[in-house]
C-alpha cells in the first residue's frame, strides 16, 4: 500500500514541478523591461542597438517564448541553469553554494526550536489551565505575533550593540558559530512558537485518551506515560508543522538573511531581483520550489513511520 502511495505521490508531483518551471521561466517576461537592455545599458544610461541583439542571440532571447522555455527546461532536469548575466558564474554552482550556507543556518534554528517546542508544549498541556500554562500560551503568541524583521533589530540592538557579546551580521566564512546565532535564533523561536501551540493541542487530546489510562493502570511511572505514549502519538500531527518550518528555514527567509547580511539561498534572490539577475532569479526560485516539494512529500512518508495505524488508500 504504501510502495502505491509512493508512486502515486511521485506521479503527481509532475504536473506540480512543470507549473512551477514555467512560472519560474515566465518571471523573465513578467518583470518589466528588456532583459538585454537593461544589461547593455551603461552608467550613463544609453545602449547600443547592436549589442543589444548581440546579447539577444547569444543567451537565445531573439527565439519564441515555447522554445526558449522548452530548451531551459530541459537544461534544468540535468542541473545546467544557465549563467547569471551579471557574474557569467554557474547559477547551479551558485545556488547550490548558497543553499548550504542556508542548510547550516537551519539546523541550527531547527535544533533551537525543537529544543524550546517540545518541553514548553508538553508542560503547558500538563500544567493545563494553571499560571504555567497562561506563560507558555502567552510566549506562543508573543512569537507568533513579532515580526522577523523587528525581532532581529531588537536582537542586534542588545546582544551586539549593548552588551557586544555577538557580531550584528556578516558571514564569518560560514564557520564561525558566532555569526549564526542570532540569525538562527530569530528564524528558531519564531518556528518554535507555532510548534508550541500544536504539540500542547495534540497533547490534550492525547493524555484523554483510553491506552494512556491504560498505561497509567500497569503501573508504569508518569514519565515513561509521557515520554513512550503521549508524546509519542502527540508528535504524530506536529509532524507537518515541522516539515512546513523546515521548509521554511531551508528555502531561507528573505528578510532574516538581508538583515543579518547571511549568504544563503534568501539573500541570493534578493541581490539578484535589485540586480536584475533573471537567470539566477529563474533558478533559484525553481530550486527552492523543489526543495519545498520534496520536503512534503518526505513529510507525507514519515506519517506512516510515525504512526502505523495510518494508511493511505486510493480515495486519499
Amino acid at each position: 500500500m504504501l510502495n502505491e502511495y509512493f508512486i502515486r505521490r511521485v506521479l503527481y508531483l509532475v504536473p506540480v514541478l512543470i507549473f512551477i518551471s514555467f512560472m519560474s521561466f515566465s518571471l523573465i517576461y513578467i518583470a518589466p523591461g528588456d532583459p538585454a537592455e537593461i544589461m547593455m545599458t551603461s552608467p550613463s544610461g544609453g545602449y547600443d542597438e547592436a549589442a543589444v541583439e548581440a546579447f539577444r542571440i547569444a543567451h537565445g532571447l531573439d527565439q519564441p517564448f515555447y522554445i526558449q522555455y522548452l530548451n531551459w527546461i530541459k537544461n534544468a532536469a540535468v542541473g545546467d541553469f544557465g549563467y547569471s548575466y551579471m557574474s557569467e558564474q554557474s547559477v547551479f554552482e551558485t545556488v547550490l553554494n548558497a543553499f548550504e550556507n542556508t542548510l547550516k543556518l537551519s539546523v541550527l534554528a531547527l535544533a533551537i526550536a525543537l529544543v524550546i517546542a517540545i518541553p514548553l508544549g508538553v508542560v503547558s498541556a500538563l500544567k493545563h489551565n494553571t499560571i504555567v500554562d497562561d506563560a507558555c500560551r502567552f510566549g506562543a503568541l508573543l512569537g507568533v505575533s513579532i515580526p522577523n524583521f523587528w525581532q532581529a533589530y531588537l536582537m542586534i540592538i542588545f546582544f551586539s550593540v549593548i552588551i557586544h557579546w555577538l557580531p550584528a551580521s556578516g558571514f564569518g566564512h560560514g564557520t564561525d558559530i558566532s555569526y549564526m546565532i542570532l540569525p538562527a535564533a530569530v528564524l528558531g523561536t519564531g518556528s518554535a512558537a507555532v510548534m508550541v501551540r500544536m504539540i500542547r493541542s495534540s497533547m490534550l487530546d492525547v493524555m484523554g485518551k483510553e491506552y494512556i489510562q491504560t498505561a497509567r493502570g500497569k503501573g508504569l511511572s508518569e514519565k515513561i506515560v509521557i515520554i513512550r505514549h503521549a508524546l509519542k502519538n502527540a508528535l504524530v500531527p506536529v509532524i507537518t508543522v515541522i516539515g512546513l518550518s523546515i521548509g521554511f528555514l531551508l528555502n531561507g527567509s528573505v528578510v532574516v538573511e538581508t538583515i543579518f547580511g547571511w549568504s544563503g539561498i534568501g539573500n541570493l534572490v534578493v541581490d539578484s531581483i535589485l540586480s536584475h539577475d533573471y537567470m539566477m532569479v529563474q533558478g533559484s526560485v525553481l530550486f527552492v520550489a523543489v526543495i519545498f516539494l520534496l520536503i512534503n512529500f518526505f513529510v507525507d512518508l514519515v506519517y506512516v513511520w510515525a504512526n502505523p495505524e495510518i494508511r493511505y488508500d486510493k480515495t486519499s
